[in-house]
């Protein structure tokens, strides 16, 4: 069985998308995409819409593609099926949680669970040596779902300043040009860290 990751914003027309589609793209070029499902959703989808322009734009400079994207309303039985759900803001994650309560303990901000599952990891190999981080496809699973488990557990202890991404709509292509800069970012470091969740 894949480990499923669900992206979410407002529209999902610009960061969800983007952070979907790019996760896909690095996953792949990791050589463990078939062993993921990656998807994305609205708390306030513009259900039906392609992704923006924009969005598309920067995706396309990373390599990544927005053909064939559709956004869609994120539902309570779409966040209760993902094994990991990363919201774009912290608002966005308490919508979210609103709809589906039960996702508490899988549910964080894109770079609130890259910090705590990176910090996990150093923590573990200091622990345990390189030798831990042994790729997914050897670990499976199970290792992913625990690394989650462990990321909700640490919640308290990694304080962050700043954990949200800016929604670009409306704004400049400068801004779409430095969401995307940092959502590279932390997508990049994200599909690492799914790569070798100790």
């Amino acid at each position: 069985m894949s480990f499923s990751v669900l992206f979410v914003c407002i529209g999902n027309v610009c960061r969800s998308p983007f952070g979907e589609r790019l996760l896909r793209l690095r996953l792949d070029e990791l050589g463990i995409g078939d062993e993921f499902t990656v998807t994305s959703a609205g708390v306030r989808a513009m259900r039906g819409r392609a992704m923006h322009p924009e969005s598309a734009r920067t995706l396309e400079e990373r390599g990544g593609s927005a053909d064939g994207f559709v956004a869609r309303q994120l539902s309570a039985e779409l966040a209760e099926e993902a094994d990991l759900v990363v919201a774009a803001t912290r608002d966005i994650r308490s919508r979210l949680l609103e709809e589906s309560p039960r996702s508490l303990r899988r549910t964080f901000t894109v770079r609130e669970f890259v910090a705590l599952a990176e910090a996990h990891r150093a923590a573990g190999e200091g622990q345990t040596g390189a030798r831990a981080a042994a790729p997914v496809r050897q670990r499976g699973k199970e290792a992913l779902s625990g690394l989650v488990e462990d990321c909700s557990r640490g919640r308290g202890i990694l304080r962050l300043d700043d954990v949200d991404i800016t929604d670009p709509i409306g704004r400049s292509a400068q801004t779409y040009d430095a969401v995307a800069e940092l959502m590279d970012d932390q997508v990049t470091r994200l599909a690492r860290v799914l790569n070798s969740p100790l």
